[in-house]
């Protein structure tokens, strides 16, 4: 009988990938891991150079959930206030009044986050970590779920600034947008140009809803309650160990790593209809989760080494159980 409620929920996951596929073409393991952070609760960044269709993915999870979505564009001007809001004074009757920001939503793009200064990005540390929102002492709960998509470009870009290490930390994953293939680009200009659209509207009007939030939180509910084996929160807290004694790494990933990693590989294992997780399951998500949690040692920049080269060679390294 559980199994059944297990299966139950990853056919409805898999709904969900099939609406998303509609309007998102191809980049796979980005819809993959966003749904994976979506259903464990947590916050995503995304690299790469704009126009790769970040946007245009979160608009479509926000509209398979039946939930609303908040983009915000992070410049070197914006304030805190932008994003979390402020209390102002209405002249009218005299009083205070609450202005909420945009990041009272379900899902929030973060768009270019690290082209606002740190005290702007730290903003949203509140909301990521405590889901709410305090104004003039008051807090305000935000909506469930919640879900905070920030993308970044390279740092090799002109006005850029790097996101402090705690900042980086709150978020579940970091991933790559990727150029499509060239046969996936001709399938996205072909349907754009079959629909009549100029190409900037980003439309997700194929997309229909397959679950409720309360059924999106009754999913994040039974990812939380599936069962993981000693032996593999074993295997994770190892990898995650291996990161602060690896001579390749100056800083290596906290506690909330290997909580982040476990986590995830139960939704990873709800999504293929299991109701259990398996080695296979942290190996795949170790450099989604743990990379951007890794400083670099000197030694390592010198040798061109990437976090992620550095985990491969971690998991290829830290024997894993037999399950």
């Amino acid at each position: 009988m559980e199994h059944i409620i297990y299966e139950a929920a990853a056919e409805k996951i898999r709904a969900l990938r099939h609406e998303v596929a509609k309007e998102f073409i191809a980049q796979d393991a980005l819809v993959e891991n966003a749904l994976i952070t979506l259903i464990t609760g947590g916050h995503i960044l995304v690299e790469g150079v704009p126009g790769l269709g970040k946007t245009l993915l979160v608009r479509c999870l926000a509209r398979v959930i039946g939930g609303a979505s908040a983009r915000l564009q992070f410049t070197p001007d914006l304030m805190p206030s932008d994003i979390t809001g402020s209390i102002m004074l209405d002249a009218t009757p005299g009083k205070f009044i609450t202005r909420r920001g945009p990041v009272f939503t379900n899902l929030f793009i973060a768009d270019e986050i690290n082209r606002a200064p740190a005290k702007t990005q730290a903003a949203l540390f509140e909301a990521m970590q405590e889901y709410q929102v305090s104004l003039d002492g008051t807090s305000l709960p935000l909506p469930r779920p919640f879900m905070v998509l920030a993308t970044e470009n390279p740092f090799e870009h002109e006005g850029t600034y790097p996101l402090p290490d705690a900042q980086k930390d709150r978020f579940l994953m970091k991933l790559s947008a990727s150029y499509p293939a060239m046969d996936e680009e001709i399938e996205m200009v072909e349907r754009v140009i079959a629909k009549g659209l100029g190409g900037a509207e980003l439309s997700v009007n194929a997309v229909n809803a397959v679950v409720t939030l309360e059924e999106l939180t009754g999913i994040q509910e039974l990812a939380a309650s599936l069962r993981v084996d000693k032996a593999i929160i074993d295997y994770a807290v190892r990898l995650v160990s291996a990161t602060r004694t690896s001579a390749a790494v100056q800083n290596g990933a906290g506690p909330r790593g290997s909580l982040a990693l476990v986590r995830c590989a139960r939704s990873r294992a709800l999504i293929e209809g299991r109701d259990f997780v398996l080695p296979d399951d942290i190996k795949a998500l170790a450099i989604p989760v743990l990379a951007h949690r890794l400083t670099l040692s000197t030694g390592s920049e010198l040798e061109g080494l990437s976090e992620a080269a550095v985990i491969e060679m971690l998991v290829d390294k830290i024997e894993a159980p037999r399950i």
